[in-house]
């Protein structure tokens, strides 16, 4: 159970941690977040952070749209980030959750002149897709918003609303989770995740300026199958009919992690089963993250016991 939360500038019990409902965030979604991931290695009795700079950049970079201002840097985050973790002590995976938010309790549309606060708060978590090797998927009715509209490259709160119509006609209609178009009718991604496709044997993403967000995993997986598997890696468009003919399809993302797609719209993908190239990212993605790739361990921030810190 969480215990604790960073609000208003410091570690208070996270029933302290509240805020009115005439908050400004709360009544017009004008706020930003981030999801890390932290991994407990059980045999070392260690909790890793995966990427935690890269996501509090990510974060702050968010903010920007909102013309948000906060003094902190992503190190100064990621320093708070350790001290909570530190003090709840998970021995399990977690979720960390920032939020940048206007704490204003005012009515009255708009981003400029308002105050900006940062929460962080942090949860046990396991999958975010039960099925994840081989999840049962459908192309959304509903289209990504557009950057003319809403930036899809920034974790901004009021445009998840996208992805939960997305997602719930989904579930509700008997699928694990649903592929999204942008609005040129091409693949954008998944309601909350980023896609990948193999053909060929090559590994195949959307651009960013089909209305993705910019992933780290998906970041992170470009690297690794390029540098580490040999495995060709092409940034372009992808058409709805395209996955019905891939080889192979996964999704990806802090929250997601990996999840390979076994169909779309009832056609299987490949064999219906998780391929041999999503097989192997993922297996080398799940041995970095748990700090069993020593090349990889700068990518990771070890969390220190309670008795350690200060």
């Amino acid at each position: 159970m969480t215990k604790y939360a960073f609000f208003q500038g410091r570690i208070v019990p996270i029933e302290q941690a509240k805020v009115s409902i005439m908050t400004h965030t709360f009544n017009y979604g004008t706020g930003a977040f981030a999801g890390i991931r932290g991994y407990w290695n059980a045999e070392q009795e260690q909790l890793y952070v995966f990427r935690i700079l890269d996501h509090y950049r990510r974060f702050l970079n968010s903010g920007k749209f909102l013309l948000a201002q906060v003094d902190y840097t992503p190190e100064q985050l990621a320093e708070v980030t350790v001290e909570l973790l530190a003090k709840e002590g998970w021995q399990q995976d977690c979720y960390i959750r920032p939020l940048l938010y206007k704490a204003d309790e005012v009515i009255g549309v708009r981003l400029h002149n308002l105050r900006d606060e940062v929460a962080i708060f942090s949860l046990p978590f396991g999958k975010y897709i039960q099925d994840e090797e081989g999840a049962k998927v459908c192309t959304s009715s509903w289209r990504r918003v557009d950057d003319t509209a809403i930036p899809a490259r920034g974790k901004l709160i009021g445009s998840y609303i996208n992805s939960a119509l997305i997602k719930s006609e989904a579930m509700l209609n008997g699928f694990d989770e649903a592929i999204v178009l942008n609005q040129d009718g091409h693949v954008a991604e998944g309601s909350a995740e980023n896609l990948f496709m193999v053909r060929n044997g090559v590994l195949i993403t959307t651009p960013v300026h089909s209305n993705i967000l910019e992933g780290i995993t998906r970041r992170t997986i470009m690297q690794l199958a390029r540098e580490e598997l040999d495995i060709p890696v092409v940034v372009r468009t992808i058409d709805r009919s395209e996955l019905y003919v891939a080889d192979e399809a996964f999704f990806c993302g802090t929250g997601v992690q990996i999840v390979a797609i076994a169909s779309v719209d009832h056609r299987p993908v490949g064999t219906g089963r998780m391929g041999p190239i999503t097989q192997r990212i993922r297996d080398l993605y799940f041995r970095i993250v748990r700090g069993q790739e020593p090349k990889f361990m700068d990518w990771l921030t070890p969390i220190p016991k309670l008795a350690a810190v200060s």
